[in-house]
């Protein structure tokens, strides 16, 4: 019988050879044999059933058992023409508002689907923005933690240093066609905020910016970046002067001038069509790290995750593996409890209501009304959540985790030690998470989506862990 090396067996199977020696360690692999120090395997050996795609090494269930879809033909079904997944989404809004949102959707539908706007976004993501982002390996702090493999979709590198430039060139882009002179947003950690400033300038338009006086404190950084880019940055002094009243400012501001401007949400929530959208410019994220940990790894990742606040980085993820036997988990903010007002968990202890015209999962109040969020993490301090999200979570296909804000200071700190990269806070949630599931598993591989850089919270995150940098 003829015996081949790990090396071999590997480029025979189409897996790594650091996969290989997993199965072999776990003697999965029929008439292999150790000679002096070596593997030998028969070159005949079936290869084994990868158990980990099935879902068994961290979750009991098979991650698309009892879950009743077709996801290769789910993005054609989902969301109707009146923008509903399952019974979340939709559209509440004033009769003038609709027929602006009305006009954007049937832009959408239209220019954005042409063969001129896919080609102008796609030189727009390859020689601006700098796609595609690469897929980095955590080598030190997988070693670290144990023999989990834990991998990072680096859209810390996207140009401006997170993913929400995928969805404002967009957005911007699809402005320009409809003869808009001016961008509006919301913005919480700055991130978003930056995004549409920078595709302002890009075009030639207009930009104000609607940020809660709270997170302009937190966010200093990005204030700073945004007005350097030209954008205006408006301040918000209502309610918890955060994500959830910069969002309520700009809707106002948008009513009024929606003639003129365009409205750039910058996350996977709103009225119909923003979900549809922002998910559609955002699904390049999971396009591009299925192929590169396909081409890397040779196989699909155990679990694929993403930190969630309103979600347009997680939809932007799980998309391409919603057909696929993988994990998915998205990762909520605990924040420092359970209690109202001291989170941002919304899928993990909210309830269904309307929130800024659309219907989904919001934290409330005991008297029905949407609850103050909290979260370390200025871009997850919003009480609700993209609908899609909610779909997802409803029917089983996505499992939502929370996280505290220690878990995610403690992940900060040990990434930026460990691999030399700095994490955004936001990210940080994600990263906890792979962390604690690194920790309590034998092997296994775990892809984070790394939505971005951590400049913006680092002098934040010194001041308030000062113990976890010494």
């Amino acid at each position: 019988m003829k015996y081949l090396t790990v090396n071999e067996m590997s480029k025979k199977w189409g897996i790594n050879e650091r996969r290989v020696r997993v199965l072999l360690k776990e003697k999965r692999i029929e008439g292999a044999k150790l000679e002096n120090h070596k593997y030998l395997i028969p070159e005949n050996a079936p290869k084994p059933l990868d158990r980990r795609i099935k879902g068994q090494r961290l979750f009991e269930d098979s991650p698309l058992k009892g879950v009743d879809f077709d996801f290769k033909n789910y993005r054609k079904q989902y969301p109707t023409s009146d923008g509903y997944f399952g019974r979340f989404g939709g559209s509440f809004l004033p009769k003038n508002l609709q027929k602006a949102f009305d006009e954007i959707y049937y832009g959408y539908l239209t220019i954005a689907k042409s063969a001129k706007f896919i080609a102008e976004l796609r030189e727009i993501r390859k020689n601006y923005q700098g796609r595609p982002t690469p897929i980095y390996h955590c080598q030190n702090l997988s070693n670290y933690l144990g023999s989990v493999q834990i991998y990072l979709k680096r859209e810390d590198l996207n140009h401006g240093g997170a993913h929400k430039l995928n969805n404002a060139m967009g957005q911007a882009l699809l402005a320009k066609y409809l003869g808009k002179k001016k961008l509006i947003a919301e913005t919480g950690a700055g991130s978003h905020g930056s995004a549409v400033a920078m595709a302002a300038a890009y075009f030639g338009l207009e930009c104000d910016i609607y940020m809660g006086a709270v997170d302009m404190e937190k966010q200093a950084p990005n204030v700073a970046r945004i007005k350097v880019l030209g954008g205006n940055v408006i301040p918000v002094y209502s309610g918890t002067k955060t994500l959830k009243e910069a969002v309520d400012a700009a809707f106002e501001a948008y009513a009024k001038e929606y003639k003129t401007a365009f409205y750039v949400l910058g996350s996977a929530v709103g009225p119909h069509p923003y979900p549809l959208m922002v998910r559609d410019f955002q699904d390049i994220i999971g396009i591009e790290a299925k192929q590169q940990f396909k081409e890397m790894t040779g196989e699909l990742p155990d679990i694929v995750t993403a930190c969630v606040g309103g979600g347009s980085n997680a939809i932007g993820m799980f998309e391409a593996f919603l057909e696929e036997p993988v994990n998915i988990v998205g990762v909520e903010a605990m924040g420092s409890g359970r209690e109202i007002g001291k989170n941002a968990a919304t899928i993990t202890l909210g309830k269904e209501m309307v929130l800024h015209g659309f219907n989904s999962l919001v934290i409330q109040n005991k008297d029905g009304t949407a609850g103050d969020a909290y979260s370390i993490a200025s871009g997850l301090d919003y009480p609700g959540v993209g609908p899609e999200h909610a779909f997802l979570h409803e029917i089983g296909r996505v499992k939502y985790e929370a996280i505290s804000d220690d878990e995610a200071a403690e992940a900060f700190f040990l990434l930026s030690r460990l691999e030399g990269i700095i994490p955004a806070i936001e990210s940080s949630h994600a990263l906890a998470y792979a962390i604690k599931c690194a920790r309590s598993m034998k092997s296994g591989s775990i892809l984070v989506c790394l939505s971005g850089r951590g400049d913006k919270d680092m002098d934040f995150m010194l001041k308030k862990y000062p113990h976890m940098f010494k």
